[in-house]
C-alpha cells in the first residue's frame, strides 16, 4: 500500500457531518476560479502532484488490469481497508489488481485530480462531497451499472443509499456508516447517587442529571460537568434536530431561524448562563486531545456527551476498563424519539477514470456482504447493508453496535443537506453556535444572520446550476 497521507489530529472518519466527514476547508470547485492566474498556477501544481499520486504503485503491463484506489483512512481504519483490498485481489487474481493509496485531504485532492484529468480509477470520499461533485459533473453516474447488477435501495439501510443519491441519480455507494448517540460514564453516575443503568429519557431529564453530575472546588472552579453542548464540538450544527427543527426545505429555502432551531440555540445558551462563560472556558482549557487519555469524556471530566459509533474504539485504546453506556440522545419534543444523524464514507468512480469497469467490479465487492463486513468489522462499525451475517453481530466487539444500527433505521434519523453550499452553511452554523454560547449574540439574531447569508449563497448556486442546465428554474 502506498501511503501519502499526513498525520494530524482530526475527528474520526464520519464524525463531523461536514466528514464523513471532516471540515477541512472549502469545497469550491477548481472550475469556479480559473480566471485567477494565481489559482491557475496552484491548480497546475496540484494537478502535477495528482499525476504522481495516480502513478504510485501502478504499472501498465500484460496480466491483470491494475487500478488505483485512493482512500483517506489511516491506522486501524486504514488496515481494515487494506484487508478488504487484499480479499478482493485474492478473489480477482489474474484479472484485476487494486493498488491502495492513502491520501490526506481527499475531498480537495480528488477534485483537483479530476479537474486536471488525472483521477484515480476509484476513490473513497465523504457523503457531503456527493452533491457538489455531482453538480460539477465530477463523478460517473452509477444508475445503469446498479440496474445491471440488480443492486437497489432495498439492499441498504435507506439513509445510506439516500446519501449517495442526488437529483434522481446515484453517484456513489456507502462504505462505513455512522450514527450518533448519548454516551455516559456509569461510574460518575454511581458516585453521584444516580442509577448507572438508567440514562435520561428526555432533554429536561438530561439537564437535571447534568446539574447533579457537576462539581466545583472550594474556590468555585468547575472540576466536573454533567454535560456541555459544545463537547466534543462536532455536531454543533445539528442540535435543532432534537428540537424538531430543520435546516432547509430540501430545494431552495434556508430555514436556519425557524422557531424550533431558535429553541435549540436557547438551550445551548442556557448552559453558558448556568455555569458561566469564563468558568467553562477555564475548565475546558484542561481538556486534552481527543485521541488521548486526557479526552474530556475519557478522563471523567464530562459525564455525558453526544458521540459516534467509533467512540468505543477510543475507550478501548485510552480508557480500558471504563464503565460506560450508550443510548439514543433524548429529544426536547414529546414523542420525538430515536433522533440521530446518519453519515457515511462513500466510494465513487471519478469522471475520467481510465478503468471504470474494473473500478465498478471493486465497488461491487466493497458493497458485497463479504467485502463490507471485512471493512466494517475492522473499523468496528456496523454495515449499511440490510443483510448482515449472524457471525458479524456475534463477533463484533462493540457492546452497543446494534443500537447505532437501529438509530440508522429510525424514522427520525437525519442527514446532511445535499447542496453545494453545505460546507459554508456548516461553518456559519458553527460560528452562530459560538456567538450564542459566548453570550455575544441572541439565538434568534445569530440564526437570522446565518439564514440571510446562506440564502444568498444558495441563490447564487442555483443560478449557476440553472445557467448550466443542471436544474430547472
Amino acid at each position: 500500500m502506498c501511503d501519502l497521507s499526513k498525520k494530524h489530529e482530526t475527528p474520526p472518519s464520519g464524525a463531523t457531518g461536514g466528514g464523513g466527514c471532516r471540515p477541512q476547508g472549502s469545497l469550491r470547485s477548481p472550475w469556479a476560479t480559473t480566471g485567477s492566474p494565481a489559482f491557475a498556477g496552484y491548480l497546475a501544481c496540484l494537478a502535477a502532484t495528482a499525476l504522481l499520486l495516480v502513478g504510485c504503485g501502478r504499472k501498465e503491463e500484460d496480466g491483470p488490469v491494475k487500478i488505483t484506489y485512493w482512500e483517506k483512512w489511516t491506522k486501524f481504519e486504514g488496515q481494515a481497508c487494506a484487508d478488504m483490498v487484499a480479499a478482493f485481489n485474492r478473489k480477482y487474481k489474474g484479472r484485476i489488481e487494486v493498488e491502495h493509496v492513502t491520501i490526506s485531504q481527499i475531498e480537495r485532492k480528488l477534485l483537483v485530480a479530476i479537474a486536471g484529468g488525472t483521477p484515480p480509477d476509484v476513490a473513497g470520499s465523504y457523503a457531503f462531497c456527493v452533491a457538489p461533485y455531482a453538480d460539477r459533473n465530477a463523478l460517473e453516474p452509477l444508475d445503469e451499472r446498479l440496474a445491471a447488477a440488480g443492486i437497489s435501495r432495498n439492499d441498504y439501510v435507506p439513509a445510506y443509499w439516500d446519501l449517495c443519491e442526488h437529483r434522481g441519480h446515484m453517484w456513489a455507494l456507502p462504505t462505513t456508516p455512522a450514527t450518533v448517540a448519548l454516551h455516559w460514564n456509569k461510574r460518575l453516575f454511581r458516585d453521584a447517587g444516580l442509577d448507572p443503568e438508567r440514562p435520561p429519557k428526555t432533554l429536561a431529564e438530561l439537564d437535571a442529571l447534568a446539574e447533579k453530575l457537576t462539581k466545583r472546588d472550594a474556590d468555585g472552579n468547575l472540576t466536573q460537568v454533567g454535560f456541555l453542548p459544545q463537547e466534543p464540538g462536532w455536531w454543533n450544527w445539528s442540535w435543532p434536530f432534537w428540537f424538531g427543527g430543520e435546516l432547509w426545505n430540501g430545494r431552495d429555502t434556508i430555514t436556519a431561524d425557524r422557531p424550533e432551531n431558535v429553541r435549540a440555540f436557547e438551550w445551548i445558551r442556557s448552559y453558558s448562563t448556568k455555569y458561566g462563560v469564563d468558568d467553562i472556558r477555564r475548565f475546558a482549557s484542561g481538556f486534552g486531545n481527543f485521541s488521548s487519555p486526557q479526552n474530556a469524556f475519557l478522563s471523567g471530566k464530562v459525564a455525558m456527551e453526544l458521540q459516534g459509533v467509533w467512540m468505543h474504539n477510543f475507550i478501548e485504546m485510552y480508557a480500558p476498563g471504563m464503565e460506560w453506556g450508550a443510548a439514543a440522545f433524548p429529544s426536547a419534543v414529546p414523542g420525538l424519539e430515536n433522533v440521530s444523524t446518519a453519515d457515511a464514507d462513500v466510494i465513487v468512480i471519478p469522471k475520467g477514470s481510465r478503468h471504470p469497469e474494473e473500478a465498478w467490479e471493486f465497488i461491487k465487492f466493497a458493497n458485497s456482504q463479504e467485502g463490507m463486513e471485512i471493512l466494517c468489522m475492522g473499523q468496528r462499525k456496523f454495515s449499511p447493508l440490510k443483510r448482515v451475517s449472524p457471525e458479524f453481530w456475534e463477533k463484533h466487539p462493540h457492546p452497543y453496535i446494534k443500537l447505532f444500527r437501529d438509530l440508522a433505521e429510525s424514522p427520525n434519523v437525519v442527514s446532511l443537506a445535499k447542496t453545494g453550499v453545505w460546507r459554508e452553511y456548516h461553518r456559519e452554523l458553527n460560528n452562530a453556535f459560538d456567538k450564542v454560547r459566548f453570550l455575544s449574540a441572541e439565538p434568534k439574531d445569530a440564526l437570522a444572520e446565518v439564514r440571510e447569508r446562506i440564502q444568498n449563497s444558495l441563490d447564487r448556486e442555483r443560478r449557476r446550476l440553472i445557467a448550466r442546465g443542471v436544474i430547472e428554474e
